[in-house]
């Protein structure tokens, strides 16, 4: 059972009345009474959206060897959610509509300020985790929105070079506006609750591999890693592909995006791929395709 915020509040006393930060009686009614929230302080006067896949963002992808790769594998077991996550989501115990809400507002945040796809990646990796193993209180929607932000936050720290302050990524209208000291402490909850393995792979961190293999080059073109990185973006948002690794779903993808490939060059690439389960890759693809027909 998912350890619940009651038992952690601890880690997040909010100021100088010591009332925690998930009090369930909290509310933001836009004056600064030392609970760790307080009205909007963003001016919306710059708009930094760069959602460009053909932009430089890409260039941090290179192709790792087999070697490589396979330690990749073995470590990206660290930074999955709990096993039964997925089927607690599917079943109610767990509100979907908390994941549901807090991606939504990651990704407005994160095409707000253009930042790139493995920030945004990382972002999901951490709110899943942490919904895996701590449950957030049902009916209280400021908690939910300042878990998205304190995830938000310390992936843009984790992958962008130039990241606002805290305070700052409250983009577009928030219902609630938290101060830099409470998501700080939202911060510190989720790194401990994640052992402070934050280094998280992720698909993107495999596609390049894997898009490599299929096409016997060393450095895969732009216009394939950003095809692959735009499903990747589409396919994390759900949760159906919570039941696959990250090197599965990589692998899956590139066979995806490169299907125009004579089918015989794509079977011996699959066959290649000794690092992951051909039988579970397979049905990986088959689930992509369901998405688009």
């Amino acid at each position: 059972m998912a350890e619940s915020f009651d038992s952690a509040t601890s880690n997040l006393l909010c100021s100088e009345n010591n009332s925690t930060c998930f009090d369930e009686d909290l509310e933001c009614n836009g004056v600064d009474d030392g609970s760790g929230i307080s009205p909007s302080s963003w001016d919306h006067h710059t708009n930094l959206n760069l959602d460009n896949l053909g932009s430089d963002s890409f260039m941090c992808f290179v192709a790792h060897s087999d070697e490589i790769v396979r330690v990749m594998v073995e470590k990206e077991r660290e930074h999955l959610p709990r096993e039964d996550y997925l089927m607690r989501l599917r079943s109610g115990d767990l509100d979907l509509s908390v994941r549901r809400e807090a991606l939504d507002w990651i990704w407005k945040a994160h095409a707000y300020y253009g930042f790139g796809p493995l920030s945004l990646c990382l972002s999901v990796n951490y709110l899943d985790r942490f919904l895996s193993v701590f449950q957030l209180p049902r009916g209280v929607s400021w908690t939910v929105q300042l878990l998205a932000v304190a995830c938000f936050s310390l992936a843009a720290k984790m992958e962008e070079v130039k990241v606002p302050q805290s305070i700052d990524l409250q983009v577009g209208e928030p219902k609630f506006v938290f101060q830099a000291k409470t998501i700080q402490r939202m911060e510190l909850m989720i790194l401990s609750s994640l052992g402070w393995k934050m280094q998280a792979l992720t698909p993107c961190s495999f596609i390049d591999y894997f898009l490599a293999k299929i096409t016997c080059e060393d450095h895969p073109d732009k216009l394939s890693i950003a095809r692959s990185v735009q499903l990747i973006l589409n396919i994390i948002k759900g949760i159906d592909f919570l039941e696959f690794r990250p090197s599965e779903i990589a692998a899956a993808v590139a066979i995806s995006v490169l299907k125009e490939m004579p089918a015989q060059e794509i079977d011996k690439a699959i066959t290649d791929f000794y690092i992951v389960e051909k039988e579970r890759v397979l049905k990986c693809v088959e689930m992509i395709k369901d998405l688009y027909e």
